[in-house]
């Protein structure tokens, strides 16, 4: 669609932002956008951090849909505290994405502030992105026909991956969910089994979460492995959603790279998909790139999300493949296709404020 060159910017707060895009519009926009980038790499690239030596990190994650017309970059400001084995902050500032018409270069929206998914509201940082690159997956991983999902967590991250997975895959009827706390995980099941129709059983230990589970998901804030590869069964599917942070072990802030799932698992794994290849080696996720260093799996195996459903890899080949999604980290090919959509759903419901720019020429010049 071609649109109208003018210098208004409609700028979106936080509250406005609200109650616009369902998960199944994210995982359809963010499948699109990961398949155009494979034949257009240039409008896709891994997330860009810089740190602060007073621990400040400001992440950035450039990208576009060309064919839904977007192109800009989004960055997200936090302050992080030292140790744990969970990773924790001191602070967390709003995403803010500049949204741009990818045909023109004009500047149509200046967003602050999440976009969270349509039905659940606010529940944690990004959720909805992250949730719906992992519903990729879902789309093609899993076996047909499955019952019973595993999962790990139970914060905000928890509800959306557990949406995204319920989405693309309504015959999961039990979910088995497992985290340290046995408060929050009781509390976890009490709230979201009314709310998505699902049985939710809180276990125990995290042996219990994957043997018999058709899927096994980690969405947690954890920096050391969840449960033992050994432990899986032929033709579960894997998924792990937790952050690099290469960079905070370089400036000291972590002794080693988080990770929630082990060497073993990737070595066992028959299908291996990352979001970008690049990003394991710019982010060093743990979890893929410390098996690679060993020799364990190498990085030309592994299959991009973008290639899911095509001719290169149409998913799952058998009922007996353990497969694993590694779900690495942001990329602007997801932000801006979900914040288009944003723009222009809260446009058409006059949210907002318009901002009015003179064109360049109209400005005073220097003499």
């Amino acid at each position: 669609m071609t649109r109208p060159v003018t210098r208004d910017v409609l700028l979106l707060r936080p509250e406005e932002l609200q109650g616009l895009v369902s998960m199944k519009e994210a995982i359809d926009i963010i499948e699109r956008g990961y398949r155009e980038a494979l034949s257009y790499p240039a409008i896709a690239a891994p997330r860009r951090r810089v740190h602060s030596p007073g621990g400040v990190r400001v992440s950035n994650f450039p990208g576009g849909v060309h064919s839904l017309g977007v192109i800009g970059t989004g960055e997200r400001p936090d302050k992080l505290n030292k140790g744990g084995e969970n990773q924790t902050k001191a602070f967390r500032g709003y995403p803010v994405h500049l949204v741009h018409d990818s045909n023109t270069g004009q500047l149509l929206s200046i967003m602050i502030g999440e976009v969270d998914e349509k039905t659940l509201g606010y529940t944690s940082v990004m959720a909805l992105r992250t949730a719906a690159t992992s519903g990729v997956g879902f789309r093609y991983l899993p076996r047909k026909g499955i019952s019973t999902a595993g999962l790990f967590g139970s914060a905000g991250q928890a509800a959306n991956q557990l949406l995204a997975l319920l989405t693309e895959r309504p015959s999961i009827k039990r979910v088995k969910i497992y985290s340290r706390d046995p408060d929050n995980r009781r509390n976890f099941a009490r709230k979201y089994a009314q709310k998505f129709d699902v049985e939710i059983v809180p276990v125990s230990t995290p042996e219990e979460v994957v043997v018999g589970a058709d899927v096994v998901h980690c969405a947690t804030n954890t920096s050391v492995p969840l449960f033992d590869g050994d432990l899986l069964e032929p033709g579960q599917h894997v998924t792990g959603i937790v952050g690099s942070n290469v960079q905070l072990v370089k400036s000291g802030y972590r002794s080693s790279r988080r990770r929630e799932i082990d060497d073993r698992t990737a070595e066992r794994a028959d299908l291996l998909v990352c979001n970008l290849r690049e990003t394991i080696l710019t982010e060093e996720p743990g979890d893929l790139f410390e098996p690679i260093e060993k020799g364990l799996i190498a990085l030309e195996d592994i299959v991009e999300l973008g290639e899911l459903g095509t001719e290169t890899c149409p998913g799952r080949t058998s009922d007996e493949q353990i497969t694993y999604h590694k779900n690495t980290n942001g990329n602007g090919v997801a932000d801006l296709g979900i914040a288009m959509r944003a723009y222009e759903l809260a446009r058409a419901d006059g949210r907002g404020t318009w901002i009015k720019f003179p064109d360049p020429e109209d400005l005073p010049q220097a003499l």
